[in-house]
Protein backbone atom coordinates (compact mmCIF):
# COMPACT_ATOMS: atom_id res chain seq x y z
CA UNK A 1 0.00 0.00 0.00
CA UNK A 2 1.34 3.41 -0.95
CA UNK A 3 1.55 5.96 1.84
CA UNK A 4 0.01 9.42 1.44
CA UNK A 5 2.47 12.10 0.30
CA UNK A 6 2.17 13.99 3.59
CA UNK A 7 3.16 10.89 5.57
CA UNK A 8 6.15 10.18 3.33
CA UNK A 9 7.38 13.76 3.80
CA UNK A 10 6.79 13.64 7.57
CA UNK A 11 8.73 10.36 7.84
CA UNK A 12 11.58 11.77 5.76
CA UNK A 13 11.87 14.84 7.95
CA UNK A 14 11.70 12.73 11.11
CA UNK A 15 14.54 10.55 9.81
CA UNK A 16 16.71 13.70 9.52
CA UNK A 17 16.86 14.19 13.29
CA UNK A 18 20.40 13.96 14.72
CA UNK A 19 21.99 13.60 11.27
CA UNK A 20 23.91 15.70 8.77
CA UNK A 21 20.58 16.62 7.19
CA UNK A 22 19.45 18.27 10.44
CA UNK A 23 22.79 20.07 10.75
CA UNK A 24 22.38 21.47 7.22
CA UNK A 25 18.68 22.23 7.90
CA UNK A 26 17.55 20.13 4.93
CA UNK A 27 13.77 19.81 4.79
CA UNK A 28 11.80 17.49 2.52
CA UNK A 29 8.90 19.45 1.02
CA UNK A 30 7.30 17.41 -1.77
CA UNK A 31 7.29 14.06 -3.53
CA UNK A 32 5.44 12.31 -6.31
CA UNK A 33 5.46 9.05 -8.23
CA UNK A 34 8.79 9.88 -9.85
CA UNK A 35 10.49 12.63 -7.79
CA UNK A 36 11.45 13.92 -4.35
CA UNK A 37 12.01 17.60 -3.50
CA UNK A 38 13.92 19.05 -0.55
CA UNK A 39 15.18 22.51 0.35
CA UNK A 40 18.15 23.86 2.30
CA UNK A 41 18.76 27.42 3.52
CA UNK A 42 21.85 29.21 2.24
CA UNK A 43 23.48 30.89 5.23
CA UNK A 44 26.78 30.93 7.11
CA UNK A 45 26.22 27.30 8.14
CA UNK A 46 26.77 26.16 4.53
CA UNK A 47 29.17 28.85 3.27
CA UNK A 48 32.65 28.36 1.97
CA UNK A 49 35.14 30.97 3.27
CA UNK A 50 34.22 33.64 0.68
CA UNK A 51 30.52 33.67 1.68
CA UNK A 52 28.84 31.57 -1.01
CA UNK A 53 27.24 28.13 -0.90
CA UNK A 54 29.85 25.39 -0.41
CA UNK A 55 29.90 22.72 -3.12
CA UNK A 56 30.19 20.02 -0.46
CA UNK A 57 26.96 21.20 1.18
CA UNK A 58 25.32 21.13 -2.25
CA UNK A 59 26.56 17.58 -2.82
CA UNK A 60 25.29 16.56 0.64
CA UNK A 61 21.86 17.97 -0.24
CA UNK A 62 21.88 16.11 -3.56
CA UNK A 63 22.91 12.80 -2.00
CA UNK A 64 20.33 13.19 0.77
CA UNK A 65 17.40 13.77 -1.57
CA UNK A 66 18.55 11.19 -4.13
CA UNK A 67 19.14 8.50 -1.52
CA UNK A 68 15.77 9.18 0.03
CA UNK A 69 14.11 8.80 -3.38
CA UNK A 70 15.74 5.37 -3.74
CA UNK A 71 14.60 4.47 -0.22
CA UNK A 72 10.93 5.31 -0.73
CA UNK A 73 10.78 3.35 -3.98
CA UNK A 74 12.47 0.25 -2.46
CA UNK A 75 11.27 -2.59 -0.25
CA UNK A 76 13.23 -1.68 2.89
CA UNK A 77 12.12 -4.84 4.66
CA UNK A 78 14.22 -6.85 2.18
CA UNK A 79 16.86 -4.37 1.00
CA UNK A 80 19.06 -1.56 2.19
CA UNK A 81 20.09 1.27 -0.12
CA UNK A 82 23.50 2.90 -0.39
CA UNK A 83 24.86 5.60 -2.65
CA UNK A 84 28.02 4.52 -4.45
CA UNK A 85 28.82 7.39 -6.79
CA UNK A 86 27.90 11.06 -6.97
CA UNK A 87 28.93 13.74 -9.42
CA UNK A 88 28.17 17.42 -9.08
CA UNK A 89 28.62 20.17 -11.63
CA UNK A 90 28.32 23.54 -9.90
CA UNK A 91 27.16 26.17 -12.36
CA UNK A 92 26.25 29.25 -10.33
CA UNK A 93 26.98 30.74 -6.90
CA UNK A 94 24.34 31.45 -4.25
CA UNK A 95 24.73 33.76 -1.22
CA UNK A 96 21.31 33.62 0.44
CA UNK A 97 17.77 32.29 0.27
CA UNK A 98 17.13 28.61 -0.30
CA UNK A 99 18.34 25.98 -2.72
CA UNK A 100 15.98 23.22 -3.83
CA UNK A 101 17.01 19.71 -4.83
CA UNK A 102 14.68 17.75 -7.09
CA UNK A 103 15.68 14.12 -7.55
CA UNK A 104 14.17 12.14 -10.42
CA UNK A 105 15.02 8.67 -11.67
CA UNK A 106 16.91 8.16 -14.89
CA UNK A 107 17.02 4.40 -14.23
CA UNK A 108 15.10 2.50 -11.57
CA UNK A 109 16.46 -1.03 -11.64
CA UNK A 110 16.06 -3.78 -9.07
CA UNK A 111 19.72 -3.55 -8.04
CA UNK A 112 21.02 -0.19 -9.25
CA UNK A 113 19.35 3.16 -9.62
CA UNK A 114 20.51 6.36 -11.31
CA UNK A 115 19.08 9.70 -10.28
CA UNK A 116 19.29 13.14 -11.81
CA UNK A 117 19.29 15.85 -9.13
CA UNK A 118 18.78 19.45 -10.15
CA UNK A 119 19.67 22.10 -7.57
CA UNK A 120 17.93 25.43 -8.15
CA UNK A 121 17.63 28.72 -6.25
CA UNK A 122 14.60 30.77 -5.20
CA UNK A 123 14.31 32.11 -8.77
CA UNK A 124 14.49 28.63 -10.35
CA UNK A 125 18.02 29.25 -11.68
CA UNK A 126 20.02 26.04 -12.13
CA UNK A 127 22.80 26.08 -9.50
CA UNK A 128 24.15 22.52 -9.75
CA UNK A 129 23.43 19.42 -11.76
CA UNK A 130 24.16 16.17 -9.93
CA UNK A 131 23.97 12.48 -10.73
CA UNK A 132 23.70 9.86 -7.99
CA UNK A 133 24.04 6.10 -8.36
CA UNK A 134 22.53 3.93 -5.63
CA UNK A 135 22.48 0.21 -5.05
CA UNK A 136 19.87 -1.96 -3.35
CA UNK A 137 21.49 -4.83 -1.49
CA UNK A 138 19.60 -7.71 0.11
CA UNK A 139 19.48 -7.77 3.89
CA UNK A 140 20.94 -10.87 5.43
CA UNK A 141 18.48 -13.08 7.23
CA UNK A 142 19.11 -13.47 10.93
Amino acid sequence: MKLPKEEIIARANLACKNTLMETLEIEFVDCGDDFVLAKMPVNSRVYQPDGVLHGGATAALAESVGSFASHIFSDLEKYYVRGFEITANHLKSVKDGYVYARAAFVHKGRTTQLLDIRITDDNDNLISLCKLSTISLPKKEK
